[in-house]
């Protein structure tokens, strides 16, 4: 138990350096496009937050309030962000989640924009903007990434488990 507690401190310590100073973690393959690619390609609804860094009004996403089982993925590029089981009802008005699905889901950015410092979080694929993570979240972690709905896909577990497993079968060719 011990040792479990340790580990958990270090890790949120890791985040808390890593968010202080707007330090990126370890990024997946990258989508390089131009703005004027991506215009082309995204709803202009994506493209405003995803692109140009826009916020959604509040209250307007459906994921605010939804308590589906799966997994939320970027809606630009299909990088998995999100478990549903780190989803919390934060109040703010948009989805929240205490811990991004992976160290490679998420990028941190210093945000110093409308006379404010913040971390805005990033597509580690893509680097479309998701939103910004706070440091008053819940247990475990402490952080609450307060993310835009319109930038989020989503897939219920037995969707997801379904297409995970015909790429496995495509993958060993049975």
């Amino acid at each position: 138990m011990k040792g479990m507690i340790k580990t958990g401190l270090l890790v949120l310590g890791t985040l808390i350096v890593q968010l202080g100073y707007g330090q990126v973690v370890n990024k997946t393959e990258s989508y390089k496009k131009t703005n004027a690619e991506w215009s082309k390609i995204l709803s202009p609804e994506v493209y405003e937050v995803a692109r140009l860094k826009g916020t959604e009004r509040p209250g307007s996403s459906a994921f605010e309030h939804s308590k589906e089982v799966g997994t939320y993925y970027c809606a630009v590029c299909g990088n998995a962000l999100f478990k549903s089981d780190t989803k919390f009802d934060s109040g703010c008005g948009w989805p929240s989640f205490y811990e991004p699905l992976s160290k490679k889901s998420i990028v941190y950015h210093t945000d110093k924009s409308h006379g404010m410092v913040r971390t805005e979080v990033v597509c580690g694929r893509c680097d479309s903007h998701l939103g910004h993570v706070f440091k008053d979240g819940p247990p475990p972690t402490g952080l609450r990434y307060c993310i835009n709905g319109v930038v989020l896909d989503f897939a219920k577990a037995q969707t997801a488990e379904k297409k995970y497993n015909k790429q496995q079968t495509a993958k060993s060719g049975s």
